[in-house]
């Protein structure tokens, strides 16, 4: 009897037990939903205990996967990263409103591992508040100083047009991948900016230097830069792809260094060369000390504008070449055009845009269906605010995602295709559209906007009038890109055939 009472007894416990526990998991389940989906934050998929998030991004495809997130949550989304929540802001009207009219409420950028790594804070893309307005008025008005929207810069790059076409020439119709004579070239004009200087297109040392530019530069889109930022302790003791890419950015710092060195000792006080030489002018006459004029800073925005500068422009112009060899029907009629307008003889102008409305239409369609940079780098939210109706707390990382903009079935009759005609209208002639921003909007949109569109228009119409672009003979273009901040396509030859 006694038996049958203690067994009934620990069968109680025991369920009594099972009980406890199922109701402790229950209040924990609750308390982890409250935790990751607070009251009124945009919907997005559920996130896992730990990792949130994380195995919706896809590896091979991450903005496909965003893209995703997008058309299933809407222009306002919600994703979590470990512990952290991330807005997903998409959408010309919800850019508008949080970037231009809550311009100063998401200018700050948001700070994660590998670009602390990176950059500590410095320069020109990765800095927030007063230090970063600084910089970014100084490089503005600068680089404007210097030629930057006026006909003196126009015919730097009309003069290293002629140098990569000759570069070109040499190749006489072989096939050749374009990518280190268009690098060369474009990297030239920041150089000439920066350092007071240009670089021959046989400097071995320099396309290095781009390379280790370039590896740095990409490397927070990179899976290694991603698991960077989840597991920093870890990953900084593992090998991979982020210590090559730190590695190679202490070579282009060295080769930075040895620039600023020689403008100390060569430098005229009374007449700057460049934006090295008005830096370091800086450097000694500003008295505010929370605007970090220093040289540690000076070495960083030279790195972000000589990789920004570089790669961004570089990129256009591989898809450019690209695309008119798979799309050769678009090229005969943009010729067409530039022999109307320009000639065979003598060189572009930047007067002539205005008169060449289906080149321009070609290189607006380049811009926005190869879509090199599909999001920008990340903000934060300096306060509670909201977008769209939702609620976007103080501290909040943003994440702006420029590519279902730039591909909107509501504005662009055919937004999967490469169709110039997105950008004329029924007379053929250039048609302006608003939510056409490449280059963002609002504080923190790209600074050099205006000579990233001169280097484009020169350049390309330059080409265009010296060559004709054509596939290697049975081979079939593809499109596939590379994965990094900007997207370029994947190494490809084609023949530049003297016109």
């Amino acid at each position: 009897m006694v038996s049958i009472f203690n067994s009934i007894l620990n069968l109680t416990l025991r369920l009594d037990m099972q009980g406890i526990l199922i109701f402790l998991c229950v209040v924990l389940l609750l308390k982890y939903l409250s935790d990751v989906r607070p009251k009124n934050l945009p919907p997005g998929p559920f996130p896992l205990p730990l990792i949130g998030n994380m195995l919706d991004i896809s590896f091979s495809d991450p903005i496909g996967s965003f893209n995703k997130v997008f058309e299933k949550y809407g222009d306002v989304s919600t994703l979590q990263f470990g512990g952290q929540n991330c807005i997903l802001l998409s959408g010309y009207k919800t850019f508008k409103e949080a970037f231009v009219e809550q311009g100063d409420v998401f200018s700050d950028r948001a700070s994660y591992a590998v670009n602390e790594k990176l950059s500590k804070g410095l320069g020109l893309l990765y800095s927030s508040g007063h230090k970063w307005r600084n910089q970014r008025r100084f490089a503005l008005s600068t680089l404007k100083n210097f030629g930057v929207g006026k006909k003196t810069l126009e015919n730097s790059i009309l003069q290293e047009s002629q140098y990569l076409c000759e570069a070109l020439q040499t190749q006489q119709g072989f096939p050749v991948d374009p990518h280190h004579i268009l690098n060369n070239a474009v990297a030239n004009i920041i150089c000439s900016l920066v350092f007071g200087h240009r670089f021959e297109y046989d400097d071995h040392y320099f396309h290095q230097i781009l390379q280790y530019s370039d590896d740095a530069f990409q490397l927070p889109a990179t899976n290694s830069g991603r698991f960077y930022n989840w597991f920093p302790t870890i990953m900084n003791w593992l090998p991979g792809k982020h210590q090559t890419a730190f590695n190679n950015l202490y070579k282009v710092k060295n080769f930075i260094q040895e620039e600023i060195e020689k403008h100390k000792q060569e430098r005229n006080r009374d007449n700057p060369r460049d934006y090295i030489d008005c830096y370091l002018e800086e450097i000694e006459t500003c008295k505010d000390s929370r605007a970090e004029f220093t040289e540690e800073n000076l070495m960083w925005c030279v790195v972000d504008l000589f990789g920004a500068g570089t790669e961004t422009t570089t990129n256009t112009l591989k898809w450019a070449i690209l695309y008119m060899a798979k799309y050769p029907t678009v090229q005969e009629k943009l010729q067409a055009e530039v022999d109307q307008v320009i000639g065979q003889t003598r060189l572009p102008s930047m007067e002539d845009r205005a008169l060449m409305p289906y080149t321009y239409a070609v290189i607006h369609e380049i811009q926005r269906f190869a879509n090199i940079i599909p999001f920008a780098p990340p903000r934060v939210a300096s306060k509670d605010t909201t977008v769209a109706g939702y609620h976007i707390p103080k501290g909040t990382m943003v994440l702006p995602l420029l590519n279902p903009i730039l591909h909107d079935r509501n504005e662009y009759s055919t937004p999967d295709q490469f169709n110039p005609g997105h950008f004329l209208d029924e007379n053929g002639k250039f048609l302006k559209r608003e939510n056409f921003i490449p280059f963002s909007v609002g504080k923190r949109m790209c600074p050099g906007e205006q000579l990233a569109r001169m280097e484009l228009f020169l350049f390309f119409t330059s080409l265009m009038q010296k060559f004709t672009i054509n596939a290697l003979e049975g081979q079939t273009l593809g499109l596939e890109r590379t994965v990094g901040i900007t997207l370029g396509p994947k190494p490809f030859k084609i023949r530049a055939v003297p016109r």
